[in-house]
């Protein structure tokens, strides 16, 4: 259910969620372990189980839920209803009345002080899709990026479903941004003074909340994945 993936760096694949147009897509949790009993940081929650919750639990009690971008908010209200005393976090653009929850914290680029001395973090602004912050926990060098960069399994999606996502890239061959974003992204240099300090980020690790999640050689793919923004 929870599987350590780096140092103070569990993972937990969710259910599959249904978006527009029928479109199904996996979906990923990251749970860290903040020093000197910071208690659990949980990144883009999934469904709140009982077996989840027993397996959270057993790594320390939660502190903060994040809310990476104004998409990724489905079962935000269960983990705040169940862990009444953490703190909801939640990306500029995600509003109270669609996260069915309060929202203590809006994410900046400074990182909040509860984490500032692990976890690094970025806005990529200017994209009329949505407003993703992309997290670097320093201790097991891995880069969180929830929906601007995926690499859905090919063989997921059928009929015309599966062509119109080989073209929009979610199932490529490698972790690509899909071509939707690109096409949003209005302000270019914007989003890519962002990038460039993601791509500054020692990454080894790269977990992606749609597609496998990579064990080594992160900043390539980031790099890969954003060449058609830095060139």
């Amino acid at each position: 259910m929870v599987e350590q993936f780096g140092a103070e760096l569990w993972l937990s694949d969710g259910p599959i969620v249904t978006g527009a147009a029928g479109f199904r897509f996996p979906t990923r949790m990251a749970v860290i372990r903040l020093p000197n009993e910071g208690g659990l940081w949980v990144w883009s929650p999934v469904a709140l189980t009982q077996d989840q919750r027993h397996a959270v639990d057993a790594l320390g009690p939660v502190r903060h839920i994040i809310a990476p971008n104004s998409l990724h908010h489905t079962y935000l209200a269960d983990w705040a209803t169940g862990y009444p005393d953490a703190v909801v976090h939640a990306a500029p653009g995600l509003e109270e009345q669609i996260a069915g929850t309060s929202i203590h914290s809006t994410l900046g680029d400074p990182p909040d002080p509860a984490w500032a001395n692990t976890i690094e973090q970025v806005i990529v602004p200017g994209n009329r899709i949505t407003t993703e912050v992309v997290f670097f926990h320093r201790p097991s060098a891995t880069v969180l990026v929830t929906d601007l960069v995926q690499q859905i399994p090919q063989g997921w999606y059928r009929g015309w479903r599966a062509v119109v996502a080989r073209l929009d890239l979610m199932t490529a061959p490698v972790p690509s941004v899909p071509r939707k974003f690109r096409m949003a992204t209005t302000d270019k240099t914007a989003s890519r003074d962002a990038v460039r300090r993601i791509l500054e980020w020692p990454a080894e690790r790269l977990v992606m909340a749609h597609g496998a999640p990579l064990g080594s050689g992160g900043q390539q793919a980031l790099r890969h994945a954003f060449r058609w923004l830095m060139r």
